[in-house]
């Protein structure tokens, strides 16, 4: 009730959007970053003509709500993001501002500002917080993002009671430290001509993000006025008829909203739509003049790729020499990034490690700075993992950009909130994780991933890769690119693979297949990553020392084999056949695919890759050794289970 009269202003007065076509591509962005706020959402979707119901909004307050409390963009009509945990909006919004500020650079011409469109974001004391909003925060300052605006609900309330318990210090002093314009609004209760005047007077400001200090009451006109009791609990019935009197509606009615409510904010939506059909003539005219740029802006909003894209992958065979698949995947992105002009990518510090920036990229900077320009595409994220991660979820919610992020696989871990809304968003989000097991070196176990891939693995909606060899990063990135509706997780080595018989794009795609099959084989060995290349000499120790047949599968990603036909899984994990799983990694996951497992469940160690690996043993010696012993083990089972097999045959 707090941020009430600054979202009617707001939509009223300023926003820019169309109720009928909510994926206008240059309507305003509105994102909700405190928790707290949904109800006053969804009341503003309804009121301004979304497709919800009253319905929809007496359903949110049952546990079995159609509309859920932390509303999703795929599940709802106007929601732009899906944000939940605290931190997450407001660093979604500086990923929309990005989005925004480069597609218009791209794209806008003399006398066709085909994409002007602002984002503003409502955030709490509990928002501030979180760190990830300072990381957020700080590029949006550096990157002098005009076109975000921010209203901060200085209530001093959070779950735990007023913020002089835990936060107290000061804001605006920060956020001009950031290098934002900050501006305060001293009564955000009733004062509707200040609210107007400070939005206005910040959409004024083209060269900083701004923050309005907006001071408000939480809880606003209920007898629990400013108080933490009335957070996130409903207000009693008495309260709720008290505060109906109070502000001139029937206190024995409920959701009903007078006919001159509608009539106002219905006038604001005819307004938008208007303005879109005003844009849509100039979109026209546009497409006259600029043909190439009107047709690709149709083609990314669609998440559509050019045609033909894919013939640009490289391709590989066993004689091509031994690649880092760090290296492998810097090659494919100098390929790609002039095929997908939507391509957008970053590091998060670690450009020279991650090898994320192709050959003759521009970063995206402000133009002030001489460092770049807002059409360049190389987002220097700074030391800043979890607000990367947030920021690329925002610049793929705006609809004409496909972000990539570079860090080290153990740091996406750091970024696990962001990741999580990724998957449930339903955002085509890439990760190049690199540095992606034991393997990476001297750094020792703080840098060494151990239980990364097993978290993320078992996270619904995301795809986990950990190719082989270059045929499998180019699979990797094909299935990462082409899937709509799922972020992605590359990991890849610090150290040299070598390139695999067997290999090609057309079966890495399937998240799973025989790399070398075996007539008559006693074990099957599956890896992923640099273990698969160890699996392959390990037939061969198996073989000459053990007189023992294996065949070997890799699986570089778990979540696109289980949604391939169980006839094929079954193919290539068949039945009769014993199994090991091998991978310098927690072994946590691998039952469902193996009968035994070989992995790491401990911490790694500091030393050189290939010391650490004969530590562990993850060599040919050490892998063929517990080969052996699952071959024996399951023989030994077999012989004790077939006779009681055949005894309750002979009784049936």
């Amino acid at each position: 009730m707090g941020m009430a009269p600054v979202a009617h202003v707001l939509f009223n007065k300023f926003m820019k959007f169309n109720p009928k076509n909510p994926k206008w591509l240059n309507r305003d962005r509105f994102v909700l970053s405190n928790g707290h706020g949904c109800m006053l959402q969804y009341a503003l979707l309804h009121l301004y003509g979304y497709a919800l119901s009253i319905d929809d909004l007496k359903a949110f307050r049952h546990v079995d709500s159609i509309t859920p409390g932390h509303p999703e963009a795929h599940d709802t009509p106007g929601i732009e993001v899906t944000t939940g945990p605290l931190g997450q909006g407001i660093s979604n919004a500086v990923g929309l501002a990005i989005a925004q500020a480069h597609t218009a650079a791209a794209f806008n011409k003399p006398g066709f500002d085909i994409v002007d469109n602002y984002t503003y974001a409502f955030l709490g004391d509990g928002c501030l917080q979180e760190g990830i909003s300072s990381e957020a925060s700080s590029l949006a300052g550096h990157l002098q993002l005009g076109n975000l605006i921010a209203v901060w609900d200085d209530n001093h309330i959070t779950i735990d009671g007023n913020t002089n318990v835990s936060f107290t210090e000061d804001v605006v002093k920060r956020y001009e430290a950031y290098g934002w314009h900050v501006a305060t609004v001293g009564n955000g209760d009733s004062d509707l001509d200040s609210i107007a005047a400070a939005i206005k007077a910040c959409q004024e400001v083209k060269d900083k993000p701004s923050l309005i200090q907006l001071k408000t009451t939480i809880g606003f006109g209920s007898t629990k006025q400013g108080t933490h009791d009335v957070h996130g609990a409903p207000l009693k019935i008495d309260d709720v008829k008290q505060l109906k009197a109070k502000f001139g509606f029937n206190p024995e009615q409920s959701f009903v909203v007078p006919q001159e409510v509608y009539d106002l904010c219905h006038k604001a939506s005819a307004e938008g739509a208007a303005k879109e059909e005003e844009w849509n003539k100039l979109f026209a005219k546009y497409g006259e003049q600029f043909k190439a740029e009107h047709d690709d802006l149709i083609r990314r909003q669609k998440g559509d790729l050019p045609e033909g894209w894919e013939k640009v992958l490289p391709l590989h065979t066993p004689a091509d020499p031994a690649v880092a698949s760090r290296k492998l995947s810097e090659n494919i992105i100098n390929k790609i990034y002039e095929v997908l002009p939507e391509l957008v990518g970053g590091s998060a510090d670690l450009t020279g490690s991650n090898l994320t920036r192709w050959k003759g990229a521009v970063d995206f900077q402000p133009p002030s700075t001489g460092l770049g320009d807002y059409s360049g595409r190389y987002i220097r994220y700074g030391v800043r993992e979890h607000g990367m991660g947030a920021i690329m979820n925002g610049l793929a919610a705006y609809g004409t950009i496909i972000p990539f992020g570079g860090t080290f696989l153990n740091f996406v871990s750091y970024a696990a909130g962001a990741v999580r809304l990724s998957a449930l968003s339903q955002v085509r989000v890439i990760w190049v994780a690199t540095h992606d097991s034991i393997g990476l070196g001297e750094d020792g176990p703080t840098h060494q991933p151990i239980e990364t891939l097993a978290h993320f693995r078992a996270l619904p909606n995301c795809m986990v890769w950990r190719p082989a060899d270059g045929n499998e990063t180019s699979a990797a990135y094909y299935v990462a690119l082409t899937s709509k509706h799922t972020p992605s997780i590359i990991a890849l080595s610090r150290q040299n693979l070598p390139q695999l018989t067997g290999s090609v794009i057309e079966k890495g795609i399937k998240g799973g297949y025989v790399l070398q099959e075996q007539e008559g084989a006693d074990i099957t060995l599956v890896s992923t990553g640099s273990e698969v290349g160890i699996c392959v000499d390990a037939v061969k120790e198996l073989a000459e020392k053990h007189n023992l047949k294996a065949r070997v599968v890799s699986i570089p990603c778990f979540e696109v084999f289980d949604a391939q036909p169980k006839d094929y899984r079954l193919s290539v994990l068949p039945d009769g056949i014993p199994s090991l799983s091998v991978e310098v990694m927690s072994t946590m996951g691998w039952e469902r695919y193996t009968h035994e497992q070989f992995g790491l469940n401990r911490f790694g160690a500091s030393g050189a890759y290939k010391d650490v690996y004969k530590k562990f043993e993850f060599t040919p010696e050490g892998i063929a050794k517990r080969a052996v012993k699952t071959v024996n083990f399951w023989k030994d089972v077999l012989n004790i289970w077939s006779p009681i097999h055949r005894a309750f045959e002979q009784i049936i």
